[in-house]
């Protein structure tokens, strides 16, 4: 008889978490692996004007020390996540903090624009490694209900305050060290997960392999993601009209379309198409692309807000930013304890909702509003909102997955993230350019015309973003059930486990 995702999600999950405290600090040491995965996409965009003038770096090659990362990450997690199931998720995860190590010392003693570069896009390959696997990880260790709803509270605080904290962490390095730091923290946080990993996490035994890698899938799959991901990042430098634009968003999209074809046929494909193919998983992997684009709204245009409108040095910029974390944390332990009661529909709803709200009231800011007026309220609004949604979207999304599935599931969830706020960063900054000079052409005579053009055209992309918190809203309306047995993978069995 052939066995359902629902009971094949549940191998290895018995004995892999077993019932003493040795899997959360296990949990602990993956969460500190998950951090140093999400705020390395912000914790340089402080110190990156720093990082230009000592390594001479132009204006126009400046934005690959953000995108050699994000490029790199998106599009081969994927691949990440299915080594993750055929080779063992702690092996992956050991191999990633490793290289991530490396790849963090490389950035950071970079003597000249190229190296620093390429420090980037090893980092963003590692991470690729390290995200799935520590998600899958979290998954199959985590299967009872309350217990599992906690472990997400904490992966979903870490993943949705991490780009915050990124920016303090960046601030404070920058102006009290040096912007390498930035970079060369990440060496010793990853040697001690690594540390940690071998001394708390047990080994985990994959199913033995069927077939071969699907590389096919896995070239096209990366090189389509790498495409539109590209793409969208050309997009806020030549226009969205522009013929390398177009070019590589028709390339991206017909390589996923092979993808996808490819997949159909597969014996062993590379992402089983039941995966995302499921409702429910479905909606969380929408919203997990949809969130993503309305955060960045908040995260880049009040970064600029603070430096260049209010006056802030980096540290204070960052500082600014901490109720944003802090009130995730919150929200995300609260909804823990939720989860089990309503299941996650009733907090993907209220949360998305909240965003809304917040981004709303972030749009009405004017020239002279205070912080403690209208960003803080704001901040705090979308906070609560974001804790519910990653919480109930991490859970979701991995319902009902065969165990042997669970890094490619990881990493799907992982790569709509990343490939979210790639398309939020270059969206809503070309959105923003273009409102700003039309705010100039029309409003030639009016005083302070720099900071109130540029507030203009903050408060237009927080509209823009306040309309994917919407959108997120319809999408969970529509295709997460009302259900509380979204919450765990079902009743575990007995398998095997390496001491």
């Amino acid at each position: 008889m052939l066995e359902t995702d629902s009971e094949e999600a549940t191998k290895d999950s018995r004995l892999l978490g077993g019932n003493d405290s040795r899997r959360w600090w296990a949990l602990g040491v993956i969460a500190i692996a998950q951090l140093m995965v999400v705020l390395d996409a912000t914790i340089v965009t402080i110190s990156l004007p720093y990082a230009q003038v000592d390594l001479g770096i132009s204006d126009s090659n400046r934005q690959w020390v953000l995108t050699a990362y994000t490029l790199i990450f998106g599009g081969l997690l994927l691949l990440g996540g299915r080594l993750a199931d055929y080779l063992g998720r702690r092996r992956i995860f050991l191999i990633g903090l490793g290289g991530f190590a490396a790849a963090s010392a490389l950035a950071g003693f970079a003597q000249n624009g190229a190296e620093l570069f390429a420090g980037r896009a090893l980092q963003g390959a590692f991470a690729a490694l390290l995200a799935p696997a520590a998600l899958s990880l979290v998954s199959v260790t985590f299967t009872e209900a309350h217990e599992r709803a906690r472990a997400f509270a904490v992966f979903a605080g870490i993943s949705g305050g991490g780009a915050a904290i990124g920016l303090i962490a960046g601030g404070a390095l920058t102006e009290y060290a040096s912007w390498r730091w930035c970079l060369l923290v990440n060496t010793p946080i990853a040697i001690i997960a690594a540390i940690g990993t071998i001394v708390f996490v047990r080994k985990d035994i994959p199913l033995p392999r069927l077939g071969n890698y699907d590389l096919p899938g896995a070239i096209t799959a990366t090189a389509g993601l790498i495409g539109i991901v590209y793409g969208f990042s050309r997009a806020a430098e030549d226009g969205w009209a522009a013929a390398s634009t177009l070019a590589l968003f028709t390339v991206g999209i017909v390589l996923l379309g092979v993808f996808v074809a490819i997949e159909q046929r597969a014996e062993h494909p590379l992402l089983p198409l039941h995966i995302p193919g499921e409702i429910n998983r479905g909606g969380s992997y929408l919203v997990a692309l949809l969130m993503p684009i309305a955060m960045f709204a908040m995260f880049l245009f009040l970064s600029f807000y603070f430096q260049n409108t209010l006056g802030y040095t980096p540290l204070q910029a960052g500082v600014a930013f901490l109720p944003f974390p802090a009130g995730i944390i919150i929200s995300a332990g609260l909804s823990s304890q939720l989860l089990p009661r309503f299941g996650p529909r009733p907090l993907m709803l209220v949360g998305a909702g909240l965003g809304f709200i917040g981004l709303l009231y972030l749009a009405q800011l004017s020239f002279g509003d205070s912080y403690a007026s209208v960003v803080l309220p704001a901040q705090i609004l979308m906070a609560l909102g974001m804790g519910p949604v990653f919480v109930a979207m991490q859970t979701t999304a991995l319902h009902g997955v065969a165990e042997k599935d669970t890094g490619v599931a990881s990493a799907l969830l992982n790569a709509a993230q990343q490939v979210g706020g790639s398309i939020g960063t270059a969206l809503l900054t070309t959105i923003s350019v273009q409102v700003a000079e039309r705010f100039y052409a029309n409003n030639a005579t009016v005083s302070d015309l720099p900071a109130k053009a540029a507030i203009h055209s903050y408060d237009v992309a927080f509209y823009w973003g306040a309309l994917f918190f919407l959108l997120s809203v319809i999408v969970v309306a529509f295709t997460i059930k009302p259900s509380r047995e979204l919450l765990a993978p079902g009743e575990p069995e007995l398998v095997k486990v390496a001491d």
